[in-house]
Parts: structure tokens; sequence; C-alpha cells
């Protein structure tokens, strides 16, 4: 069990702890929106600054609540400048990490950007006039012929993953219209912010460095939601995903409260289709979230084909079991009976051959054949995280198992690529630099092992989480979009 925890004061951006006090003051429930929205308008004002607003709120506001109760203790942005981490210190000392992702597909939707030369086969021209043809000019001919074809073939299948692609371009930023088979991107820049939601967790998955740590604190509401006010400092946030620190469903109330902040339309007006929450498979949760959050899009992190497997690599997997029957799977079906929304997979590659093998890919395939969804495979990089016992998947690996998906199975899928990783791209070991206070229960401070979505910025051995390790095996075509997700 972690530490609970009682902020004071509180944070203004928890809606429903401003509600309360408005309530015993007497002071009218209308007069909070009008203020989420003058805060939101005008960055750096204050409740004060709100015009006809009644004392009895102020004086509430003043008595137990502050306009930010976390800090930036640091930034750091990456050479391109299109990833940009913030080191979040809380009011007790516990620090955490948001990161945004800036994408610009411009150029790929106006049609300036062009497209890579496609090597033609020139066949032999037949000889005229002589009506017949040696035996070594057919066999040369013919090996032409087979070599067009199979050049063609193999564009096809490069049409049809760059149509994956296009559908769900920027993956993780795009998500939301993807996921909600909207209309398709027409271009242009665009921010998402990865949040986290909890200190530590406790799913325990192997590959992942924050897994590796246990469960410190749940973050509030507010200290969710103040990530998203830091955030629109940095950029014009558009799209929010639940992947940084912690597992969102286990936090339940502070990520609906949350999320309600993020994508009423008095407040910060996000769609709802563009904030996503990342579950390993908190199964009464996931269909709660279907009616509590609707609208709202949801990822799963599945990184297995079977229970036996599955629970080996996602230890909690044993509450949630993936059989087709029960739990998991027939969660799944009832969460998209409901709310007719695509689901977002996430598949890990652990080589050489934990769950990244052609048998795997049919296992998979046959799981998740016919369900609306797409998978987003990522090839795991142990340069990026030395002390762990996994390996990169063999050479192809993760193209042949994209074809089986794909070809065999009618299962969208696509591979994520890296992006921000000289500034460890994701959440967590800019938190391990600073001796982060994320894993002692009794808030005390100390260092830790990792964190969500962090990758090793400098050597000394320490733990990188999945979501940077992103790099491809030799030989695996990614034009997919660049995600770095918490």
């Amino acid at each position: 069990m972690g530490k609970r925890r009682k902020l004071s004061p509180e944070s203004v951006w928890d809606y429903e702890a401003v509600l309360k006090a408005f309530e015993a003051v007497g002071a009218a429930a209308i007069h909070v929106p009008r203020m989420y929205s003058h805060l939101v308008k005008h960055p750096g004002s204050s409740w004060h600054d709100v015009p006809e607003f009644p004392k009895a709120a102020i004086a509430a506001l003043d008595a137990g609540f502050a306009l930010h109760t976390t800090t930036v203790l640091e930034v750091q942005r990456s050479r391109d400048g299109s990833t940009t981490k913030l080191l979040v210190r809380l009011q007790d000392g516990l620090q955490v990490e948001a990161v945004v992702m800036e994408y610009d597909n411009t150029a790929r939707y106006s049609g300036t950007e062009e497209p890579p030369p496609t090597p033609q086969q020139q066949l032999p021209e037949p000889e005229l006039g002589t009506g017949e043809c040696d035996e070594q000019e057919e066999q040369e001919q013919t090996t032409a012929q087979q070599q067009q074809r199979t050049q063609q073939q193999q564009q096809q299948q490069d049409d049809d993953h760059e149509d994956d692609e296009a559908e769900y371009f920027d993956a993780v930023c795009s998500l939301g219209e993807a996921l909600g088979g909207r209309k398709k991107h027409v271009g242009g820049r665009r921010s998402t912010l990865c949040v986290s939601s909890e200190v530590g967790c406790a799913m325990g998955c192997t590959f992942c460095a924050t897994g590796t740590m246990g469960f410190t604190a749940d973050l509030t509401a507010g200290e969710i939601v103040e990530q998203l006010v830091h955030a629109r400092g940095v950029s014009s946030i558009r799209n929010v995903v639940f992947m940084g620190m912690g597992e969102p469903l286990n936090n339940y109330e502070a990520v609906r409260s949350a999320v309600h902040m993020m994508t009423d339309s008095r407040f910060f007006a996000l769609r709802r289709r563009k904030v996503t929450v990342s579950t390993v498979g908190v199964i009464p949760r996931l269909l709660q979230m279907a009616d509590d959050m609707p609208g709202v899009s949801l990822a799963l992190s599945l990184h297995a084909p079977t229970q036996e497997l599955r629970q080996t690599i996602v230890p909690s997997a044993k509450a949630f079991k993936l059989d087709r029957q029960v739990m998991l799977m027939a969660a799944l079906d009832e969460y998209q009976r409901r709310t007719k929304l695509r689901v977002f997979v996430e598949y890990v590659m652990l080589g050489p051959d934990i769950n990244c093998t052609t048998a795997h890919a049919h296992q998979l395939g046959a799981l998740l054949r016919g369900k609306d969804l797409l998978v987003n495979l990522i090839p795991w990089n142990p340069i990026l995280s030395p002390s762990m016992a996994f390996a990169a998947p063999e050479e192809g690996a993760t193209a042949a198992f994209h074809r089986i998906l794909r070809y065999e199975y009618a299962v969208n899928c696509t591979i994520r690529a890296e992006k921000g990783q000289d500034i460890s791209g994701a959440c967590g070991q800019l938190v391990l630099e600073h001796g982060g206070r994320v894993a002692s229960g009794d808030g005390t401070g100390g260092s830790t092992a990792g964190g969500t979505g962090g990758a090793c910025s400098s050597g000394g051995g320490k733990l990188a989480d999945v979501e940077d390790l992103l790099a491809a095996p030799p030989g695996v075509k990614q034009q997919a979009a660049a995600v770095v997700v918490g």
C-alpha cells in the first residue's frame, strides 16, 4: 500500500474539492465553471481576478487552496525540439514526469513531401524479326519478370502499411481521431501531453522500470490536471495520453475527475477522443470507464497472446485472465459493445523469442481477429536498458510479425518508432537523475529503480521503460508515427 496523501493547501484544479469548499460556505456552484474558464483563458491569473466573484468563494479558496501545488523542477528539450520533459515536484516532495511531444505532418498531407524513389526493374527488350528466343534469353526474361512481380507485391505491402500509418499517423498524438474512426488527418502541427497518474506502479511489468519499483502513492485529480497546466506553457496541447507513471485505472476516481476537467467544454475543452487512458486490463474499472468516460479512447497494454505467457511478463495478469470467454477479452468485447470505439493495443516485442516469434504472431492474430482495434508493435531496444534481461527481436522478426497480423488475420497493425531519446524521451528517468523521491512509502525520499516510460539518457545501468525502447531491428521499415509515451 502506498501512503495516504492529504494536500494542504489543495489544488484549485481539483474540481470536486472546489465544489465541496463552495458548498461549505454557501457559494453557488455556478461560479466554479466561471472561475475555471477565466483561469484557462488567462494563464497566470488567480481567482482574485475573476469578475464579480463571490467574496465567500474567494475566502474559501484563500483558506484551503493554491493555484499550483506542484512545481516544475527541470525542463529538458530534445535537440530537434519535438520532445520536452517536465520534472514535476509534488507538494510532499515526491516527483513525477510529464512529456510534451510536438508533431508536424503538414508536408505529408499537403503533397509537398517527396515520396521515396521506387526502383523499377527494366525487362529486356525482345529481339524483333527473329521469331524465336534462345533458352538463355527466355530464362533471363522469366527471372526479370519474377523479380518485377516480387517488387510489385512488396510495394503493395508497403502501400498497405502506409495506409495503416496514414489512418494512425503520429500514433498517440492522433489517437483520438484514429481510434474514433473519424476523418483522416489533413496535416498540421499538434502537441500531445503524456501525464502520470501515480508515483510508482503496482502492476509489476517485468520490462517496465516503474513496475520494478513498486507503488508509492496516487496523484490527486488536481495534481494530474496541473501537469496539463504546466504543459500549456510549453505548447498548445491538443491530445492527452495517460501513459506516464502508474496504472491509471488503479487511481480511478482521480483520473475520472481529471479527464472530466480536461474534456469539459467550459474548461480545457479537449475532445474526448483526443484523451486516451492506458491500462494493463483492470477489468472492473475498464467497464466502468465505458460508462463514466464516454468517448474517451482506451489503450490496452497486452504484450502476450496467451494467459500463461502474459502473466510471466505482466504479473498482475494473474488477476485479470486473458481467456476469450471470461475476463479480459470478454471485457474488451463488452467495452466495445458499449462504446463503439476502436481500441489501441500495445505489444512490446521481447526477443529473441519471448513473445515475438511467428508462432506468437499466429496466436495473437487468432486472439484478436475480427476485433475493431489497432496493434502497435514496440521492438525492444536492449541498448537503452542493459540491466534488463531482454534482447531485441531477431532481424526481420518485427516485420514478419506485422505481416502475419496484417495479411493473414486482417488485424490492423503498425510499428512504433522512436522520438526524443536524446533527453530520455518518456517519463521516469529524469526523476532518477535528481535522486527522485518516488519509492519510499513514508515519503522520506530515496532513489528508485526506474520510472514509467523513461529511457537511459546516460550510462550507469539505470533501468529504462518500454515506451522509450523503440529502436527497430535492422530491415524493419518504420514510417509509422514517432511515438514516445510514458
